[in-house]
Parts: structure tokens; C-alpha cells; sequence
């Protein structure tokens, strides 16, 4: 027996598929916590309404490439294709920062800050409050 999705995944597995014009895999190699934010450049007509979107969100604020696909409610696959896309069109860029001003004043730069690391336990706090607490992780 095989198990049909409802008519509301169908509808948004077409609409994704859609949206990425049937591309599967981005031009550029993305990571999921890639920082993006606005380029110089302008997306072309054919971009998708979600490509406005997203720079839209750039444009506030640097944002990853997860918090992308998070805030727009779509699979992070389709989000790559999307800002490879505006990559390309120079609409968003990677910022690159000096090793010099990457860390903070008590980091070695050797890894991420203790702010950021602070950040991400709260939000995963947040986020699955009844989470187990693992002793060995440190």
C-alpha cells in the first residue's frame, strides 16, 4: 500500500518545483550557515516572487542561508537554487570580513565566538525546551 501525501504537499512540492524552474542543485556551493546580504546587482524579470523575498530580508539584515529558508517557509534545496540564482546576478553577496575584525576581543579566532555559541544554545533552548541535556558535551 502506498501512502499518498495530502493535497497541500502535493500542491507545494509542485509549487517548489516550480519556483526553481526544475533545478535541483545550486550553482554555488552554499553551506547552511552561509551569510548572505544585498549586492549591487538587480534580479532579472524571470526570478521568482520569492527571490524578491528574500532580498527584501537581506536588505534588513545579514541572514543565513537556514533562516532564509526558515522564514520563508520553504525546503532549504529550493532556497539554494533561489540565491544562487541572485548570486550570480549579483543581487547578494557573501560579505567577507577580515580575520582581524571576525572575532571578538577575548577570541583567538580559532572557532566561532562565545556570543554566537551563546546565541545558538538559546535559541535551541527555545526551540525544544524539553530537550535532554547530554553531560559529556561540555
Amino acid at each position: 500500500m502506498t501512502r499518498h501525501g495530502s493535497a497541500d504537499e502535493e500542491s507545494t512540492f509542485v509549487r517548489t518545483y516550480t519556483l526553481t524552474r526544475g533545478r535541483t542543485k545550486p550553482r554555488h556551493l552554499l553551506a547552511l550557515d552561509t551569510v548572505l546580504e544585498a549586492g549591487p546587482g538587480r534580479p532579472g524579470p524571470a526570478q521568482a516572487e520569492e527571490s524578491a523575498r528574500i532580498l527584501a530580508l537581506c536588505r534588513a539584515h545579514r541572514r543565513s542561508v537556514t533562516e532564509l529558508a526558515g522564514r520563508l517557509g520553504r525546503p532549504v534545496t529550493a532556497v539554494k537554487v533561489l540565491v544562487s540564482d541572485l548570486l550570480d546576478a549579483d543581487a547578494l553577496v557573501v560579505p567577507v570580513t577580515a580575520p582581524d575584525t571576525a572575532s571578538g576581543p577575548d577570541d583567538s579566532g580559532a572557532g566561532p565566538s562565545t556570543q554566537l555559541l551563546a546565541a545558538l544554545s538559546a535559541g535551541l533552548k527555545r526551540k525544544w525546551p524539553d530537550a535532554l541535556a547530554y553531560p559529556q558535551a561540555g
